[in-house]
């Protein structure tokens, strides 16, 4: 028998919980990003690595969704949920007090793998606690808000700590945030129901898709830094192939596989998967590109870096709060057009700010165009990616999404960043500045052809009408066609 959702006795303090749980997941991608120069400095990280600070939590992070989301349905999201959050803090307590360039990384493995966990246990409780239909959309609107705002707050609030307080500020930061919310958590979020049929775990599913799935984001991490020749890359890639071809193998041959399948016959799910990957590969890879144009480009400091990215955010909370009434009353295929259509405009137009001599104010109404299209765009893919499902799979639905989502960002950043440095070669000084800007413009452009692309994706989904007839069946799957 599935597990029957319960619902939350407190469920606006529930919401406020699990949003902030996805805070401190998307504060932890950028967070990081401006206090690299110091912690390589205190540190004696040479330059060259001071991005596997970064690629170890999106390494792990990527390579464990899969296993964190299986987790959700088998032990209990608000166990996971609690437990995740405890690792992050214990993890970020490590970082902080870091003082080699081994320990640093290795924490942030760590961090990785909660982060993993951490994400599908958000997905589910929101996806169970609130049934499909308006109230769903307007709690994943919520965190939404959270989630896609503190991808760019994450480089405000490390400019600040970084210069106020010294780079271990931004772990210590996740220290009492996190430990506080999995504390609250115990006493506001219902318990895991009891469940009444017993559950094999995977094993063999896990161990091939883990092993994988981080293999492959390792080599789209490290490739542009190594080489794609590099001996390292070419093997992990070689590796994560059969590993993966193995995982489907063991899947179709599984009593209770790890990922079933037949999940993705649910056309929701399926176009949502695709949607986040697209989502990543182009809005999610803007942040690094745009903090090299502040910093590289025009010398800013890490906190006016992390200033700059104030109004973008504004923009993007507001994105996800108009994603959500969108969704509710015109259903997700014309809200997904207009908000890639929107975003695909303001990032054609924050190009213009990608120039050696241009300042703030030529990027800004691009990013404030270019932010309200991605949050619209975050809020209704969320949507997507959960219509259909029965409650008792939401975690590895939410695993699946968040797994394209992030191989979605390392493929993005991988091809873009190869794109960008390609006329860097041999310059300095001045004329690095305006080669590196000139390579993020044609970046930025090329993300927004590929925002394109997500019109072709939304077409895929049902029309308005159907949404609306979903609304009101919760948690009953889909009958799909074709």
């Amino acid at each position: 028998m599935p597990v029957t959702p319960i619902a939350p006795a407190r469920p606006g303090w529930t919401l406020v919980l699990l949003a902030l749980g996805q805070a401190v997941f998307a504060l932890d991608l950028n967070i990081v990003f401006v206090a690299l120069p110091e912690i390589g400095t205190d540190l004696g990280f040479p330059g060259q690595t001071q991005q596997l600070v970064v690629s170890a939590y999106v390494v792990f992070a990527g390579g464990f969704l899969l296993l964190g989301g299986r987790a959700c349905d088998l032990l209990g999201r608000r166990r996971v949920f609690v437990g995740a959050l405890v690792l992050y803090a214990l993890s970020s307590l490590a970082g902080g007090l870091a003082r080699s360039p081994e320990v640093i990384v290795a924490a942030r493995v760590v961090q990785g793998i909660g982060g993993a966990l951490l994400l599908p246990s958000i997905l589910s409780l929101v996806n169970t606690l609130f049934e499909e239909g308006p109230r769903r959309n307007r709690a994943l609107a919520v965190w939404g808000g959270a989630g896609a705002s503190g991808l760019t707050l994450g480089a405000l609030l490390g400019g600040v700590l970084t210069q106020g307080f010294g780079w271990p500020a931004v772990f210590f930061v996740n220290v009492p945030l996190a430990g506080a919310i999995a504390l609250a958590a115990v006493f506001v979020i219902p318990p895991d129901p009891a469940r009444t049929e017993r559950r094999r775990f995977d094993l063999p599913g896990a161990l091939t898709v883990t092993a994988g799935a981080t293999l492959l984001v390792f080599a789209l991490v490290e490739g542009p830094e190594r080489g794609w020749a590099d001996p390292w890359i070419v093997g992990a890639l070689a590796a994560s192939l059969v590993l993966l071809a193995a995982f489907a193998v063991v899947e179709t041959r599984s009593a209770d596989p790890l990922m079933p399948f037949r999940l993705f016959r649910n056309r929701s799910l399926s176009a949502g998967a695709a949607i986040t990957f697209l989502y990543m590969a182009t809005f999610g890879v803007l942040p690094y590109f745009l903090t090299v144009l502040l910093q590289s480009v025009h010398g800013y400091s890490a906190l006016q870096s992390g200033l700059a990215f104030l109004a973008p955010s504004l923009a993007i909370a507001a994105g996800t709060q108009l994603g959500e009434r969108l969704t509710t009353r015109a259903g997700l295929r014309p809200t997904l057009l207009g908000g890639f259509a929107v975003g695909a405009v303001g990032t054609a137009a924050l190009a213009a700010g990608f120039d050696a001599d241009a300042g703030y104010l030529v990027l800004l109404p691009g990013l404030v165009v270019s932010g309200l299209g991605q949050g619209v765009v975050w809020t209704a893919m969320w949507i997507a990616a959960a219509a259909g499902t029965a409650a008792h799979e939401q975690g590895i639905a939410g695993g699946a999404a968040s797994t394209t989502m992030n191989l979605g960002n390392a493929i993005g950043l991988a091809l873009f960043t190869v794109v960008a440095d390609a006329g860097t070669d041999g310059l300095s000084g001045e004329g690095l500045a305006r080669a590196t800007a000139d390579g993020g413009f044609l970046v930025v452009l090329l993300t927004a052809g590929g925002m394109l692309l997500g019109l072709l994706l939304a077409l895929t989904l049902r029309p308005a009408r159907a949404d609306a007839a979903t609304a009101v069946a919760p948690d009953c799957p889909m009958a799909v066609s074709g």
